[in-house]
């Protein structure tokens, strides 16, 4: 019988209130090989499962676009001998949370049960992955959702923006194409289609896991076995190609007859593992991450009125980086909306910060780490989130030394690199007055 092994590292984190926890986050590797990240907490009789398969949405086929977004959505309306109204019963009855969700980059979902329920919960999970039944009445009424969501997108000027805004950063590439899909595409998907995708993109080897709660070393790696043990060992072979963003600086105007404009803008971002991300990370914070305080707030909502929102923040892919923003004023102030967006990016990239705005950005962005320790399914994501990025077991007890030992040059650096008008892409979808787009 092959040894159980796991290795525990001791990290620093803080509850709510202040007072210093330790969080014990342990590798377990289960007898059959398979990893999790787990903190175990016995003071409530509760189980938090967070999983997720490398691979997500760029990855569906040309003409199935909304492919994983669907199977996310069906593979709980059935499994086994469970029809839809029986698996969705059970999991009422038992007061067990099981969902699935989809990305670009990767295929997920999260369980949480109470422990007197782990068995059957865990055992629901492993038929929805193993054996989902996708039957036509649950398949039709979820697809006919996802289509009427896909008509209200269409009404909506915020998600046409943002729509616009990916097609024209990736024209050539996955990540231009929604993962919702079109109505053509999802009509389109087949039933073949789902099961293909569960058996060709769910396997042990593109999986990540995080658990948190009343659960030991030893049973979860049980688990692990008994839940993902009959998942293919490798999955399908496949690909995504690294790409650069084409934010070559022009603005595209969607006319729509509504009283306010909704405005998607871009520039180019860090990927995760890029050495210069957290001085990236707290750059963006006092750029326009950090809502009442940053400076695209002060400078576009509070001295001007001239926008309801606005707001930037830093997308690593898997295969790619951006950094992405937003705002939304009437349709007179656009033009003005655009000309101080466009000035702030252009005096962060030219003159930095100031200390106080340093030391400001690090005192928040450090303090307020503990409330991302607020529950224990937001821990068990965020265990998932730290090897998908290829961060260490320890990355919570160093991450706050991280943000510490970012500096002013390194931010003027960063923002050079970054911050180029000349780049900076905009799409508007409204009746903006007196703003055309670039030719």
């Amino acid at each position: 019988m092959k040894r159980f092994f796991f290795i525990s590292v001791l990290i620093a984190a803080w509850s709510i209130a202040g007072t210093a926890n330790a969080v014990d986050v342990q590798r377990v590797i289960s007898p059959g090989g398979i990893e999790a990240w787990l903190v175990h907490d016995d003071r409530n009789p509760i189980i938090n499962l967070r999983f997720t398969f490398r691979g997500g949405a760029a990855l569906d086929p040309i003409g199935k676009e909304g492919l994983a977004n669907l199977v996310s959505s069906t593979l709980d309306e059935g499994a086994g001998n469970f029809d839809s109204k029986a698996f969705q019963q059970t999991l009422e009855d038992k007061a067990i949370s099981l969902g699935f969700d989809a990305g670009k980059d990767t295929f997920g979902g999260h369980l949480r049960t109470l422990t007197q329920n782990r068995d059957q919960a865990f055992g629901l999970l492993k038929i929805a992955l193993t054996r989902p039944r996708f039957d036509p009445e649950p398949l039709s009424r979820i697809r006919t959702q996802i289509l009427i969501g896909l008509k209200q997108d269409k009404e909506d000027p915020g998600a046409i923006a943002n729509r616009k805004l990916m097609q024209t950063l990736f024209p050539d590439h996955p990540y231009g194409r929604a993962t919702n899909g079109t109505e053509e595409s999802v009509k389109s998907i087949a039933t073949d289609d789902l099961h293909r995708f569960v058996k060709r993109r769910l396997a042990r080897d593109n999986l990540l896991v995080g658990a948190v709660g009343d659960v030991t070393p030893e049973m979860l790696g049980k688990l692990l076995d008994d839940t993902f043990g009959r998942l293919p060992a490798k999955a399908a072979p496949w690909a995504l190609p690294q790409v650069t963003p084409a934010t070559t600086g022009k603005t595209i105007v969607i006319e729509k007859n509504v009283p306010q404009s909704k405005l998607a803008f871009a520039d180019q971002g860090l990927k995760r593992e890029d050495p210069d991300f957290y001085a990236a990370y707290v750059m963006n914070r006092i750029l326009g991450g950090g809502g009442f305080t940053s400076r695209l707030y002060a400078e576009v909502r509070e001295k001007r009125g001239l926008a309801y929102s606005v707001h930037s923040n830093l997308y690593p892919f898997d295969a790619s980086a951006m950094l992405l923003g937003g705002a939304g004023t009437a349709n007179a102030r656009v033009g003005e909306t655009i000309e101080v967006i466009a000035d702030e990016w252009q005096r962060m990239a030219e003159h930095g910060v100031s200390d106080a705005e340093l030391n400001d950005a690090r005192t928040y962005l450090t303090g307020a780490f503990p409330l991302r320790f607020s529950s224990s399914g937001r821990i068990a994501r965020m265990l998932v989130g730290m090897q998908i990025s290829g961060l260490e077991i320890d990355y919570l007890q160093k991450r706050n030394s991280f943000i510490e030992a970012v500096t002013r040059p390194d931010i003027t650096r960063v923002a050079k690199k970054l911050l180029d008008t000349k780049r900076l892409t905009t799409v508007v979808v409204g009746k903006p007055d007196g703003v055309r787009a670039s030719d």
